[in-house]
């Protein structure tokens, strides 16, 4: 997945079913929403769609206009909707977000089994497609320093750490500090949830010590390969998920 090409604004992304009104509070901060019409309406959900599937193909760094091309409507009319793509991606993002979080929600309250209700999220995640549309502070990931790794077993949001100078992937947004990282609203829920998925694995001894959230998100976004062929596509999908999950499970010595 490519996550070049594009930066996280301040104001927050439009509702389902609204638009922004032309020159309303002259800026994204101060733009209000109006109900569409149909036909709007409409073209919205293309738009949407589109963009999902662009950026899920090419990443947040292609263009609008290959956005509007997909849709089959005039790049003016994205525009209309979204007065910046910055404002379209992360639209898109949290979308894709809290999709996530819902199916680790589900995995969580409907398998009993830890290893199962992990193993379940990667499926329904990796099948779903959405690692390839996780935000970029999501996925940006650094490397621990030597000794400063919290305990086993108690996982922090959003720098996931283990055992000191274990060299474990963390979670870090782009741009920011370590110490000064903090995930928005959707991520950090994202992070939560995955993290009771992980903590239950890791304390049945079915998950290996040292897999952290980072690497169970990278694991979905690196599964969910796109392939011009849907059924190629699938096959593919699951079966480097079958490798993948593998490596995520702990065997007895």
């Amino acid at each position: 997945m490519h996550v070049q090409g594009s930066h996280w604004p301040s104001a927050p992304a439009l509702a389902p079913g609204a638009a922004v009104a032309p020159g309303a509070g002259g800026g994204r901060g101060g733009a209000r929403t109006a109900p569409l019409r149909v036909d709007a309406q409409r073209n919205l959900e293309h738009v949407l769609r589109a963009a999902r599937e662009v950026f899920g193909e090419l990443g947040y760094g292609a263009p609008m206009e290959d956005v509007a091309r997909r849709a089959r409507v005039g790049v003016g009319t994205v525009y209309r909707r979204f007065p910046s793509k910055d404002v379209l991606v992360r639209r898109i993002a949290e979308e894709e977000t809290a999709r996530l979080t819902d199916q680790a929600r589900a995995a969580l309250g409907q398998e009993d089994e830890p290893w199962s209700a992990l193993a379940r999220f990667l499926r329904t995640s990796v099948a779903s497609g959405a690692g390839r549309l996780l935000p970029p502070q999501v996925l940006r990931v650094g490397v621990a320093d030597e000794g400063e790794g919290d305990a086993l077993g108690e996982p922090r949001v959003p720098q996931q750490r283990a055992q000191p100078g274990s060299g474990e992937l963390r979670l870090v947004p782009e741009g920011a500090e370590p110490a000064a990282a903090e995930p928005d609203h959707g991520t950090a829920a994202l992070l939560e949830v995955v993290g009771r998925l992980v903590e239950r694995a890791r304390a049945a001894g079915e998950l290996r010590p040292d897999v952290s959230v980072s690497d169970v998100l990278l694991v979905i976004a690196t599964a969910a390969p796109s392939l011009p062929d849907a059924a190629q596509q699938a096959a593919a999908s699951a079966r480097l998920l079958d490798i993948l999950l593998e490596g995520l499970r702990s065997r007895p010595a």
